[in-house]
């Protein structure tokens, strides 16, 4: 019998644009992930949009999407579009953005400064950290202050990589002086605005605004090019250092130094880049967000609470061993990137002709991963609508139910592009909580406006204005 015909992008149902712009107006870029979900419910696990010029084909079907990541980078890479808008903002692509071989050479780069034996060496940078935390929110408890949670995740994370990643001491959580953070807070924001802008206005008009990214990019760089030169002066200076490198950046430079590593100073530049971004921003929006549901889970509090006041009740005294214990914690964790993943969406673009799902994809064409959609569907998850962390637990009586979600959740991707720095991003989330709730009792996590947090997607998924109000616990 012959094979079925392929279908055409265009034959797929979605909803209904206007000429030259398409689906432009009807898409609000802070909610972008909300409009694809609600059209997802209503045309289905696959379905075509256009914004400007551009045909989507839209996936919400955890199995295509996972079909469809394993084909990177040899089918599939990161849409151009976001690598000319790097480059253009002034930056060195890194292994985010990288593609091909310069992929490959840098991924190779990255992976061994993310070893374990490298990671476990960072633990006590991490723990300097975590402690600076916890006497910031002790001193925000004794004034009976409300905590800008987001604000001080932002500095606890920019911190944790600012030390473990590069060996420098920034050290905004204990100074006001948050010149890094206040700079990277601007390109996130200012990418995902230009990646999506039809018409690159700033080629042409400089505004205001664009001139203060501009100078962000610059200090930003700057600041890069310094941490890169310190380690280099280091690992001259200490030659022991190249065999049991202090740092990321350290192992990074010891990497790309091996003979026919491929990448030179300006990849490990691009991959500081993106350990800055992805370090401060993702961390610390799962923190906001897992914070956030576990006030509302009095019961799923309780026991994490119970675990971490058992198993690791001194933030001085935390061990890697410690944190390998909290398991109920880090079900928490996978919870909460279920129900709230930072990264809701994953675009690639296809590199030549090619075929998903029985649809003809020409080269170039964007394909768009729902990646939340199957996760919070019931007939994919059970009470798929509930924080329920015992989901993740082996001897749970769901065992089968977790195996099933660890397959359909996906917050850091999947395939051979899945995300280098889970581990270390989980280890970074288990302290700063274990912190929280062995020292702490949390008495509110408030919203602006009293109702559920608001999702606010800006590159990453944030809730919007969370305030929190915590008591020292006592005993």
């Amino acid at each position: 019998m012959p094979e079925p015909a392929l279908r055409q992008i265009s034959e797929l149902p979605g909803p209904r644009g206007i000429p030259l712009l398409g689906n432009s107006l009807q898409v609000r870029l802070p909610r972008i992930h909300l409009d694809l979900e609600r059209w997802a419910r209503q045309y289905g696990p696959l379905f075509r949009i256009q914004l400007g010029p551009r045909r989507i084909l839209v996936v919400t079907d955890h199995a295509v999407i996972a079909s469809v990541l394993r084909e990177r980078p040899h089918a599939f890479r990161r849409p151009r579009r976001s690598n000319e808008v790097g480059r253009e903002m002034g930056f060195q692509p890194g292994v985010f953005s990288a593609e091909g071989d310069a992929w490959r050479n840098q991924r190779r780069m990255v992976m061994a400064s993310f070893s374990p034996g490298h990671v476990r060496a960072y633990f006590p940078s991490l723990l300097t950290v975590t402690q600076r935390l916890h006497r910031r929110w002790q001193a925000a408890a004794a004034k009976g202050a409300a905590i800008d949670l987001q604000a001080d995740l932002m500095r606890f994370t920019v911190d944790a990589i600012s030390g473990l990643a590069f060996g420098a001491d920034v050290n905004t959580l204990e100074s006001d002086q948050d010149v890094i953070q206040q700079h990277l807070d601007k390109i996130f924001p200012a990418l995902f605005r230009r990646i999506f802008t039809i018409f690159p206005y700033w080629r042409y008009l400089r505004l205001p605004a664009d001139r203060r990214l501009d100078r962000s990019v610059r200090e930003i760089n700057l600041a890069i090019a310094s941490f890169i030169a310190k380690a280099r002066a280091r690992l001259q200076q200490d030659p022991a250092r190249r065999e049991h490198p202090h740092n990321l950046l350290e192992a990074m430079i010891v990497a790309a130094d091996q003979p026919d590593s491929g990448v030179n100073d300006h990849d490990v530049a691009g991959n500081v880049l993106t350990m800055l971004l992805a370090g401060e921003d993702t961390t610390a929006n799962t923190l906001a967000w897992m914070i956030y549901l576990l006030q509302r889970n009095p019961e799923a509090l309780r026991r994490a609470q119970e675990e971490v006041r058992r198993l690791a009740p001194d933030p001085v005294a935390f061990t890697p061993e410690q944190m390998g214990e909290l398991d109920f914690l880090d079900a928490c964790a996978q919870e909460t990137m279920r129900l709230k993943p930072v990264a809701p969406n994953l675009p690639v673009e296809a590199i030549h002709d090619t075929v998903v799902a029985g649809i003809a994809v020409p080269a170039n064409t964007l394909v768009w991963s729902v990646l939340r959609h199957d996760s919070v569907a019931d007939r994919h998850v059970p009470d798929a609508g509930q924080f329920l962390p015992q989901r993740w637990l082996e001897s749970s009586a769901q065992e089968l139910s977790a195996g099933s979600t660890k397959r359909v959740a996906m917050p850091f991707g999947s395939g051979p592009r899945i995300c280098p720095g889970r581990y270390l991003a989980l280890l970074e989330i288990k302290m700063a909580m274990a912190m929280l709730l062995g020292q702490f009792d949390i008495e509110g996590v408030d919203t602006p406006d009293g109702e559920a947090a608001q999702e606010l997607m800006s590159f990453t998924m944030s809730p919007v204005g969370l305030k929190m109000r915590v008591r020292v616990r006592e005993g």
